[in-house]
């Protein structure tokens, strides 16, 4: 459990959860917050990392950044995900364990989960089944993470643990053209279709898939909720992760004209079915952290809304990048 005079360490600060997490630590009253930049410290090498936590001495971390990406850059960047993910989890992990780190919080991702687990998903299903081919790589290493986590906890009584997020989105995602996820995708598209006053839009694949989404300012809220509030007893002996969703559930299509809805679009909206589909439905099982007694609070119009909002006036930045 936290204090308001821990040193923390936000490490990803500039990325979709670990600006909300800065945002989020900084409103509760948590005003000792370290960031650094990839500039500052690269994770990827392991005496930097030493370095850094030899020299700051953080009572808490929470690993947020990753080599991140949809469906195309997934397919594409195989190794690149894999190894990346690996390494900047083990530097961080074992670096703070051996500085002394007291708390630390691993994020992972849904995608860890099989293609065809139950719905939804609990915790215990993890590697019950095979993986979704396309995004196989990063799960992998998310895995191993998590592996890690809870062998540190099992072996060493560290009060360490992960969670894994649903689909988020929010101010600061990825919304590249072609390794953007899914929401981040689907959104600047239906914009530069108003935009350019196309008649009709083309999304990948059938449109069926189910998807819940939540807002990353929601996800920021639980970790520092379980960081209140979390003992060590209140885990399952059989894992060390904890889910975090929305609860709300929504088809790509639906997803889609939503979007148009919110953003004025008014042609037509169609299918390319010759596209991958990925995981045809991915739903948490939340009950535990609904059972410590969070929910979350933004329904999914009303982030959409507020998501645009932040994109219109960045729009041009994401321009300039590609």
């Amino acid at each position: 459990m936290i204090t308001k005079s821990d040193k923390i360490f936000v490490a990803g600060h500039r990325g979709l959860v670990g600006s909300s997490l800065v945002r989020n630590f900084e409103a509760k009253g948590y005003n000792n917050l370290v960031v650094r930049t990839h500039e500052q410290l690269n994770l990827l090498e392991s005496d930097s990392v030493k370095k850094f936590f030899k020299d700051q001495k953080p009572d808490v971390v929470v690993l947020a950044a990753a080599k991140v990406g949809g469906i195309h850059a997934n397919s594409t960047k195989r190794a690149d995900f894999i190894y990346q993910n690996l390494m900047i989890q083990t530097n961080t992990i074992w670096g703070a364990f051996e500085a002394g780190v007291r708390e630390f919080v691993f994020l992972g991702s849904s995608c860890i989960y099989p293609k065809f687990a139950p719905q939804p998903m609990p915790e215990s299903c993890l590697l019950t089944s095979e993986l979704e081919m396309t995004n196989r790589p990063y799960a992998l290493a998310k895995i191993a993470g998590l592996e890690l986590i809870h062998s540190l906890r099992h072996q060493y009584g560290c009060s360490y643990f992960s969670v894994m997020p649903t689909n988020l989105y929010g101010v600061n995602d990825n919304f590249h053209q072609l390794d953007s996820h899914v929401f981040p995708a689907l959104l600047r598209r239906v914009h530069e279709a108003k935009k350019n006053g196309e008649e009709k839009l083309v999304v990948w694949g059938t449109g069926s898939p189910l998807r819940e989404f939540m807002i990353s300012d929601d996800c920021a809220d639980a970790i520092i909720f379980l960081l209140e509030n979390i003992k060590g007893e209140d885990f399952n002996t059989d894992f060390s992760h904890i889910n975090i969703g929305s609860g709300q559930e929504i088809s790509i299509l639906d997803l889609t004209k939503l979007f148009a809805k919110v953003i004025g679009f008014t042609g037509d909206i169609v299918q390319d079915t010759t596209k991958p589909d990925g995981t045809p439905r991915k739903l948490l099982d939340c009950s535990f952290l609904s059972g410590l007694g969070w929910e979350a609070k933004t329904p999914l119009e009303d982030g959409i809304r507020k998501t645009y909002e932040w994109f219109k006036v960045n729009y041009a930045e994401f321009k300039i990048r590609e």
